[in-house]
């Protein structure tokens, strides 16, 4: 049996959702435990498929992983494995970010190529070389990278694309380094400054925190902490975008507005009332949405992952938007499920025009990534008849309580289970 949502459209989202931990910070905090022998705990985790497959690679490397709602414990040992176990990295992404501190807390590391969604190149140059400047040796072998080193001395490495992935895997790895390491044109997002957060909270020195310079001092060894995730900026964003594109009123609690600065700014530009509180926004949408032009970019610019959204409030929008998708090259396969559901959209290279229609028209749709799955949802919402948005694990692994949150905002969706049909 596979499971699909069946999204039937004409809803105005009313009401407030809470946001809870990001899924882009939590994996990441979880790979960072493993720096310190003992039991760190991490609460405010989101509830999705990704917490539980990030602790089997956990598990597989010694660890003693307990989740219990939204509080993960990690108990590590004093000497964890170096190599993760395939299955579980094969699934995850994320699980990438075991790599620098394992190098640091074993001086080797053996990790399976990970898996993730299907959204494009994301190769790990920029990892291995930063690390190879720390002292260690990287190669790819039996579709694995292994990595090991002596010693890990401190560097000065720049980053040809502030990669979050990469910045966190050296800082991983240099907080534990012998001396300084400068990292330049590091990635910037909140959920890097989540990751240092906690790594202070920890025992490691750095400084230049949110910046594009990190400095790091090296000590010779970490404490287990406990420490409380951010809120998930890009959930809280989709809950914007929903509101906008039903031309509803919803109030997002849970995550820094100004982590969403760019974002609200551009509901703003399409006709949208903010609200800003502290830790919650407020997005009024009257009327149809105004065309808005959109171009993705490392933070602090428009986040990749929100491209999806983009989209789908532009197939509802008065008049044409163009939208520039500068980060992953293959994110543009969603387009051609929303002209399914009748958006009349192009693509062309690393750039998407849509010109907005009065409603679009319900169909079967299916889910390439964790956002592309939302953005069909949405999508659904503004459509007439029944939508069926299929492979939704996906969204599963992003969206915690996702048709709950939808439901309780008045939209008419359910789970359903049943055959596919493709």
């Amino acid at each position: 049996m596979a499971e699909h949502f069946a999204v039937r459209g004409g809803a105005r989202l009313m009401g407030a959702v809470d946001v809870v931990g990001a899924k882009n910070s939590v994996l990441k905090l979880m790979a960072a435990a493993l720096l310190a022998e003992g039991t760190t705990t991490i609460t405010n985790c989101p509830e999705i498929l990704d917490v539980p497959l990030m602790a089997d690679v956990l598990r597989s490397l010694g660890c003693t992983v307990e989740v219990d709602h939204d509080t993960v414990t990690i108990d590590v040992p004093a000497e964890p494995g170096a190599q993760a176990d395939y299955r579980s990295v094969s699934r995850l992404r994320a699980s990438v970010c075991v790599l620098g501190p394992l190098v640091a807390r074993c001086r080797r590391a053996v990790v399976p190529l990970p898996g993730g969604d299907a959204i494009g190149s994301r190769p790990l140059d920029m990892h291995q070389a930063g690390l190879r400047k720390l002292g260690a040796t990287t190669e790819i072998e039996h579709g694995r990278v292994v990595a090991q080193a002596d010693e890990l001395r401190g560097a000065q490495i720049w980053l040809d694309f502030p990669s979050v992935g990469a910045t966190e895997n050296i800082l991983m790895a240099a907080v534990l380094a012998d001396g300084t390491t400068v990292i330049d044109n590091a990635a910037r997002e909140p959920e890097i400054v989540d990751l240092c957060t906690m790594l202070q909270q920890m025992g490691a020195k750095i400084d230049g925190v949110g910046s594009s310079t990190l400095t790091v001092h090296g000590v010779s060894g970490l404490q287990p902490t406990r420490h409380r995730v951010i809120g998930d900026r890009i959930v809280g964003a989709t809950w914007a975008f929903a509101a906008a594109m039903t031309r509803g009123q919803v109030t997002v609690r849970g995550v820094d507005p100004h982590h969403l600065d760019l974002v609200l700014d551009k509901l703003r530009t399409a006709g949208a009332d903010i609200a800003i509180g502290t830790d919650e926004f407020t997005v009024t949408m009257e009327g149809r949405p105004c065309a808005v032009d959109f171009v993705t970019l490392p933070y602090p610019g428009f986040a990749t992952d929100l491209q999806p959204m983009a989209i789908a409030l532009s197939a509802v929008a008065e008049g044409t938007s163009m939208i520039t998708e500068n980060v992953f090259e293959a994110r543009f396969r969603f387009v051609e499920e929303m002209m399914r559901l009748g958006a009349d959209a192009r693509t062309d290279g690393h750039h998407a025009v849509v010109r907005g229609v009065e409603q679009l028209s319900s169909a079967p749709v299916w889910a390439s990534d964790i956002r592309a799955g939302a953005g069909l949802v949405l999508a659904g919402l503004c459509a007439d008849g029944e939508t069926e948005v299929w492979d939704v694990e996906h969204i599963d692994r992003g969206y915690p309580r996702f048709v709950e949150n939808l439901c309780a905002l008045g939209a008419d969706i359910e789970r359903v289970s049943t055959e596919p049909q493709r």
